[in-house]
């Protein structure tokens, strides 16, 4: 496969696709939210309902870089903070994010709210978010090759759409054992020309499905499979399947596949009862395999009780 096209192939769908105001001349709507491989600890990412959920003020940060090797491949950064409120049933939290995807970067601050309900053996939160997402693209800095190297219209003035005001919910259940969310993280399809072509460009509703359960193999070893279904109107749903055992309360080990894009393979060390770090490799399957090394995945996670008396019990999700 000739790189110089692939170059151009990938450029031009990461500004005109993965970029949150994809334009309507696409061919279909593509998933527009970063995707994470370790989703089953990064909760607050996808879901605001997840807020509150550790029992104990919780600090999560997250680097991914997406088809190393590629140049303009997209690296993403996220930092999640989230705590319940002592002696309610409240809990609240704060999600960063950053995304630079070749000459596009956009950048996002939610604060989230959940409210956890008693039911059978676990809780019930229904949660909510608000905040902004703010994106721009420097459309002018690309290199386009197109037949007869025409100049395209769609790629002629930068994009800028300053502060886009947006909200989201989601419910989320859990017990010691296993949990089920649901949530749409951003619930507001804004919609704006990109007057060069008079074309509507939009951010498009994405809707999550996750879950996972714990089962007992043995004192020292668990067995933990999840799930993430990502579905977006006008596009193919896709679908995360990850199968993580864990040693001794302490080593996390994981395979995974991504529907039409990677294989995966995670290990996190609990190295204390407060402190875990987590690495995730995807090994891609699609036809970008021939010209990138793979996606690289960092996460940290640092706990804080809440009260000298509270304890931090381990935690599976």
């Amino acid at each position: 496969m000739n790189t110089r096209y692939v170059e151009t192939i990938v450029r031009r769908w990461t500004v005109s696709m993965i970029l949150p105001f994809a334009l309507a001349t696409s061919a279909a709507h593509a998933q527009q939210q970063a995707m994470f491989t370790q989703y089953m600890f990064n909760g607050l990412a996808l879901n605001p309902a997840y807020a509150g959920s550790h029992e104990a003020i919780s600090l999560t940060a997250l680097g991914r870089e997406q088809w190393n090797g590629l140049p303009g491949s997209p690296s993403t950064q996220t930092f999640a903070a989230h705590t319940p409120i002592r002696f309610s049933r409240a809990s609240v939290g704060l999600l960063l994010s950053r995304d630079d995807q070749d000459v596009s970067r956009q950048h996002g601050v939610f604060a989230s709210y959940a409210y956890r309900i008693p039911v059978g053996r676990g809780q019930l939160a229904l949660g909510l978010q608000g905040g902004f997402t703010q994106a721009r693209a420097d459309l002018n800095a690309l290199r386009i090759i197109t037949p007869g190297d025409a100049p395209d219209p769609a790629f002629g003035q930068n994009l800028n759409t300053g502060l886009l005001p947006n909200v989201g919910a989601g419910l989320y259940y859990h017990t010691d054992r296993y949990y089920l969310g649901l949530s749409v993280p951003q619930l507001v399809d804004h919609r704006l020309e990109q007057a060069t072509i008079g074309e509507q460009a939009q951010l498009v509703r994405h809707y999550f499905l996750t879950g996972g359960y714990v089962f007992d193999l043995s004192p020292s070893l668990k067995l933990k499979p999840n799930f993430l279904v990502k579905s977006v109107p006008g596009a193919p749903v896709e679908a995360d399947f990850n199968a993580n055992l864990l040693i001794r309360e302490t080593l996390w080990v994981g395979l995974g596949y991504r529907s039409f894009d990677a294989l995966n393979a995670l290990v996190q060390v609990q190295i204390s009862p407060a402190l875990a770090v987590g690495y995730a490799y995807d090994y891609t399957v699609s036809g970008l395999r021939e010209v990138q090394s793979g996606s690289h995945e960092l996460m940290l996670n640092y706990t804080i009780k809440l009260s000298k008396e509270s304890v931090l019990s381990p935690r599976y999700f």
